[in-house]
């Protein structure tokens, strides 16, 4: 498939499967029930800015949203090898995210687009980002000299991320998105209409009570749950870093041809 071409559903189910953005994904199974245990012992690292209090204590529980929201396999007994993505959850999730950014075109919305994972996602969030723009929604400008975890937050092709010795960084921290929300009120700008992010980014805004759509790896389960509860609008779930990042381009044509956003043709 032509990566600048618009698939159908079909063809992008196919395609996830075939480049593991979704089906039989490279994070094992072992992973994945490490990372929803630290949730549900309190590790504020995996909650990714939310706030959870008790109410996800027991790792059956974080389990069963994820089989039910991500697709992972739903028996606690599997324990080590092959875990996966439902591909069909990937598109409901981008068809509901799609519905959002034609909200947010219809009503002129101010926009922050951000992301934790720059070496996978950020071509997907730069995309959206320009297309947004193209079709007369505000993207929300990151105020000059923030800083957070000793980096710096940085915004490149219009998307938020953190740099740290002059090196794009990967990372699950909300405190880059807390030192964006705090600033902009500062600098007498409104706070964004809408959030399009991941990791800590997302769960950060999405706790703050904007509307946010987040993209999450099986083994990042707090915005599954945070979606789960209502309080992150859209969770799509995807391997957040696979082999190619090109790999990601005709999942977002779907995503702005269902938002009905111009894209590259």
């Amino acid at each position: 498939m032509p990566t600048s071409a618009v698939p159908t559903r079909s063809e992008l189910i196919e395609h996830l499967i075939r480049t593991r953005i979704a089906g039989d994904v490279a994070t094992p199974r072992e992973n994945n029930l490490s990372h929803y245990r630290e949730l549900a012992n309190g590790n504020r690292y995996y909650w990714l800015g939310l706030e959870f209090g008790e109410r996800w204590a027991d790792e059956q529980d974080v389990l069963a949203v994820m089989a039910e929201r991500c697709g992972v396999d739903e028996d606690p007994g599997h324990r080590r090898g092959q875990d996966t993505i439902d591909p069909e959850l990937t598109v409901d999730g981008l068809e509901r995210a799609a519905r959002l950014l034609r909200k947010a075109v219809l009503g002129r919305q101010r926009v922050l687009v951000a992301t934790g994972h720059p070496g996978g996602l950020l071509d997907v969030h730069a995309r959206t980002a320009a297309a947004l723009q193209a079709a007369g929604c505000e993207l929300i400008r990151v105020p000059l000299g923030l800083t957070a975890d000793e980096g710096v937050v940085a915004q490149l092709a219009g998307v938020a991320m953190y740099e740290r010795g002059a090196t794009l960084w990967h990372t699950h921290s909300p405190q880059p998105m807390a030192e964006i929300l705090d600033a902009l009120p500062r600098e007498g700008a409104g706070l964004p209409d809408l959030v399009v992010a991941d990791h800590g980014w997302a769960g950060y805004a999405a706790e703050q009570g904007i509307n946010t759509i987040g993209y999450a790896d099986c083994n990042d389960p707090a915005l599954f749950l945070a979606e789960a509860e209502g309080t992150l609008s859209v969770c799509v779930p995807l391997d957040d870093h696979v082999a190619n990042p090109r790999y990601y381009e005709p999942m977002t044509a779907y995503l702005l041809e269902a938002a009905g956003l111009p894209h590259p043709g």
